[in-house]
């Protein structure tokens, strides 16, 4: 699919730059940082769940066995 985008002036010589030395399009260079960016941006939403728990004062294990207790 093609869409069109602007891009600053800055950052077109450094991806022609770029360009010249990786021995690839600009096309394929701009797919190749939006597939990055998308990877990292999908990954990140999974780890932002890991230490939550961090700050509490209150053991994990010990939360989790009281709230059962109450089933």
């Amino acid at each position: 699919m093609r869409t069109i985008i602007d891009i600053a002036e800055p950052q077109m010589k450094e991806l022609d730059t770029l360009s010249r030395q990786e021995r690839q399009s600009r096309a394929a260079l701009i797919r190749k940082a939006i597939a990055e960016y998308l990877a990292r941006h999908r990954q990140s939403g999974a780890g932002e769940a890991f230490g939550l728990w961090g700050d509490r004062k209150i053991d994990g294990l010990d939360y989790q066995e009281r709230a059962r207790s109450e089933w």
